[in-house]
């Protein structure tokens, strides 16, 4: 047999909750001891003085009103002088039943579609959630969890086995990945509108510098060509008949835009860009020069270094170090800030989240109903009792003080009316 599960419902303020409960008995217990007194002073005193059975019959009902509610308020707890007389100690007694009052309550008047709707619609979630996530700190701390999270998910998984599964990955792309056409496909783009003249143009002014900074370098080279027998003259007159050529045939290739070597230029780009997207042998060569490279120790090492670097720069990010707000920490601020300028989205999503969340509540409310019920019941007696007499004895203790003083009161008429009819 499971032995009965005590409520952990420890509060800080236990100790001065259970004083105050104290003193309110006390005090209910005295003003009982005071009628007490009061009725034995009169029932000796009444022969002598008859007046004084007003006191007596009102100190009478004040012990019959305070006794009664002393039993009942004690019966809701333990049993009274410890005696086990019938229907004493409803909590403890009657804590499987208490509890299936409390789900029914709890299911059909908190938990109810109707009730959940109305509250989630007089709080606005999405304003709300909206506003929270426009503070960029907010947006932080998210982006921040969310890294984090995901940090400490990678770390859990096999380092190896997780480098290989990207290698396997980063392969499997470039595999389905055909190199030539594509290219093509970018020089075509790039060059699109004769932007292959420009292209052209930087390069004519980089080779007429690399000539003009040179120069010494294209003599001795000449020199060191020109055979012995030719004299120094000569041989002068050759290196400067080169630079002058040089340097003229790029001064005409810049300025003139229809000279021959612009136009061979062009028709070698276009014929390369062409061949890249249909020529056979092009493309076959291209795939297997990406074949070879994929099955080198290159891709090996690229995707080792694409691996550590994605997930350093992760880690980074997750614990602050870079300290810089990141695209994502805008994204997200962003986002709050644009659904807080778009009232109708706005709405729509409160709709969805109120017919959601009144979904999921209506579909399981009596398995909530029945898990309170069960807990209740999976309560040890006594605690449970001490529980409940914690969080509402005190308030019970004006009880019998009201039923001392009211019955009291209501002896007192009695026994007026009654003198009155004699």
């Amino acid at each position: 047999m499971t032995p009965p599960i005590t409520p952990q419902w420890s509060r800080p303020d236990d100790a001065e909750r259970q004083a105050r409960l104290d003193a309110m008995k006390r005090r209910a217990t005295a003003l009982l001891g005071v009628a007490l007194l009061v009725f034995v002073a009169a029932s000796m005193y009444e022969p002598l003085y008859p007046w004084l059975g007003y006191v007596r019959a009102t100190a009478e009902a004040s012990l019959v009103g305070g006794l009664a509610d002393w039993f009942a308020v004690t019966a809701l707890f333990r049993h009274p002088l410890g005696l086990p007389i019938p229907h004493t100690a409803i909590v403890a007694t009657r804590k499987e039943r208490i509890g299936q009052i409390l789900g029914n309550f709890v299911q059909n008047h908190f938990l109810s579609r109707e009730v959940i709707a109305a509250n989630l619609r007089r709080v606005h979630p999405a304003e709300r959630g909206a506003q929270w996530l426009a503070d960029r700190e907010h947006a932080r701390q998210i982006s921040r969890q969310f890294a984090s999270g995901l940090v400490k998910t990678l770390d859990s998984l096999p380092p190896n086995e997780l480098q290989d599964l990207i290698t396997q990955v980063v392969r499997n792309r470039v595999m389905s990945f055909r190199v030539a056409p594509a290219l093509g496909k970018t020089l075509a783009l790039a060059l699109g509108d004769n932007r292959q003249e420009e292209l052209l143009n930087a390069a004519v002014r980089l080779a007429a510098d690399a000539v003009r900074n040179n120069r010494e370098l294209i003599r001795e080279r000449v020199r060191a060509e020109t055979p012995w027998w030719v004299p120094p003259v000569l041989d002068d007159k050759i290196y400067q008949k080169i630079i002058v050529a040089v340097e003229r045939l790029l001064h005409d290739m810049v300025n003139d835009p229809a000279h021959p070597l612009r136009g061979a230029f062009d028709s070698a780009i276009r014929d390369f860009i062409d061949r890249l997207q249909h020529s056979p042998e092009v493309i076959a060569r291209a795939e297997a020069l990406k074949e070879e490279w994929l099955m080198g120790a290159a891709s090996d090492d690229m995707s080792r270094r694409l691996w550590e670097g994605i997930r350093e720069a992760i880690a980074n990010y997750g614990s602050g170090k870079d300290g810089n707000p990141s695209p994502l920490d805008s994204g997200l601020s962003e986002f709050g800030v644009a659904l807080l300028s778009n009232p109708t989205l706005l709405v729509e999503i409160d709709d969805l989240l109120i017919d959601l969340t009144a979904s999921v509540v209506e579909k399981y409310r009596h398995e909530i109903g029945d898990l309170i019920a069960q807990t209740v019941a999976s309560w040890d007696p006594a605690a449970t009792s001490r529980r409940f007499e914690l969080a509402v004895g005190r308030d019970l203790q004006f009880v019998r003080i009201n039923g001392t003083l009211v019955g009291g009161l209501v002896g007192l008429l009695i026994y007026t009316i009654t003198r009155f009819l004699r």
